[in-house]
C-alpha cells in the first residue's frame, strides 16, 4: 500500500511538470540556423522565408512586416488548431497592422499560396481600432491577396458564429483577465476545400471555406504568427499585449492547445512533429520556446512593445 501512494505522488509531480521542449533550434534574424549545444554548425537547407504580404495601403511596396512564429518545414500537413489570445491596440496608427493568425503555405508549383484565418487591428482597412477576425489568401506570395469578403475566395458559412471583418469581444487585460479565441483551419477529408471552425463554444462552429484550389498539391508549411505591418520610415505598432513574451498566460500572448491535423481530418497534439522559430526582429519582438505544459499543451508565448523603424 505504502509503495502505491510513493507511485501516485510521483505521477502527480510528473504531471504538474512543465516541458520545455524545443523541437528544432530557433532562426535568427537573418534567417540562419543557430548552433545546438555542441556549439557546431547544422549542416542543413535555410527554412523558408515568410515575405507576408498585406495590403493595408495603396503603397504595398512600402509595407514593412515583422513577425514573432513557429512553423513547421515543407512537407505534408493538412491543418492547424489553438486558442489564440486577444488583445487590444487602442493607440495603433492609421497605416499600422497588428494581430495573430493560422497560416497555411501551400506549394503551387515554383509558388507558395497562402490561406490563414485569425484576428487584427488594422484602423485603415476598418476605419477604427477594433479587434476583428479576419481571413486572408493570395494565390502566390508576390500578388496583393485579399482579405475577407473583398473578392472571390473564403466562403462565409450560412449563420456563422463569426463573420469576416466581424468585432471580438472582450480583450484581454493585462495581468488581470485572458480572453481567447480557438481557431482552426484544416483539409476536409470529403470536399478537399480548408475548413475553418471555432472550438471555444458549446460545440463547434462551422465558419466558413477555403475552396481547394487556392491551397492545391500535397507539401504546405503550417505556421502560428503573431505579426505587424507597417509603412517604411515609420515606427512599428505593439505585437500581442504590448510586452515581450514570458509565460504569464495574463500579461503575454499566446497559441496554446496547438494541434495538427491528419488526413482523416483528426487532431492531435504536435509530438514528433518539427517546429523551427523565427523572430526577425528580436529587439522589438519574441518569442519563446514551444513547451508542453499541464492542462494548456503544446504553446508558447509571444509578443512585444514595437518601436522599430522600418
Amino acid at each position: 500500500m505504502g509503495g502505491d501512494y510513493v507511485v501516485i505522488s510521483v505521477l502527480l509531480c510528473f504531471l504538474c511538470i512543465t516541458f520545455h521542449l524545443t523541437f528544432v533550434e530557433s532562426v535568427d534574424v537573418d534567417v540562419n540556423l543557430q548552433t545546438n549545444e555542441k556549439n557546431t554548425t547544422l549542416l542543413r537547407r535555410k527554412p523558408f522565408h515568410f515575405p507576408w504580404r498585406a495590403d493595408i495601403t495603396n503603397e504595398g511596396s512600402d509595407i514593412v512586416s515583422h513577425y514573432a512564429m513557429w512553423h513547421t518545414e515543407p512537407g505534408q500537413f493538412y491543418g492547424l488548431r489553438a486558442d489564440m489570445s486577444i488583445w487590444a491596440s487602442p493607440n495603433q496608427g492609421t497605416s499600422q497592422e497588428s494581430g495573430a493568425s493560422l497560416q497555411i503555405y501551400c506549394q503551387d508549383g515554383g509558388n507558395y499560396n497562402l490561406i490563414q484565418v485569425g484576428f487584427h487591428i488594422s484602423p485603415s482597412l476598418y476605419h477604427n481600432r477594433d479587434i476583428r477576425f479576419f481571413t486572408y489568401w493570395t494565390k502566390d506570395l508576390k500578388s496583393k491577396g485579399c482579405y475577407n469578403l473583398q473578392c472571390p475566395g473564403f466562403v462565409s458559412a450560412s449563420r456563422a458564429n463569426l463573420v469576416p471583418g466581424q468585432a471580438m469581444a472582450p480583450p484581454s487585460i493585462y495581468g488581470k483577465e485572458d480572453h481567447y479565441v480557438r481557431l482552426s483551419l484544416n483539409k476536409d477529408p470529403n470536399s478537399g476545400d480548408w475548413v475553418v471552425y471555432r472550438h471555444d463554444l458549446q460545440k463547434p462552429s462551422f465558419l466558413g471555406h477555403f475552396p481547394n484550389k487556392l491551397c492545391p498539391g500535397t507539401r504546405r508549411i503550417q505556421a502560428l504568427t503573431g505579426f505587424v505591418n507597417y509603412l517604411k520610415n515609420a515606427h512599428g505598432p505593439p505585437m500581442g499585449s504590448s510586452h515581450f513574451p514570458d509565460y504569464d498566460d495574463k500579461r503575454s500572448a499566446y497559441f496554446k492547445h496547438i494541434q495538427n491535423y491528419n488526413p482523416n481530418g483528426h487532431s492531435s497534439d504536435l509530438f514528433g512533429i518539427p517546429m523551427i522559430k523565427l523572430v526577425d526582429r528580436p529587439d522589438c519582438y519574441g518569442a519563446n520556446n514551444l513547451f508542453l505544459e499541464y492542462k494548456k499543451g503544446y504553446m508558447f508565448n509571444y509578443g512585444g512593445p514595437g518601436g522599430c523603424v522600418g
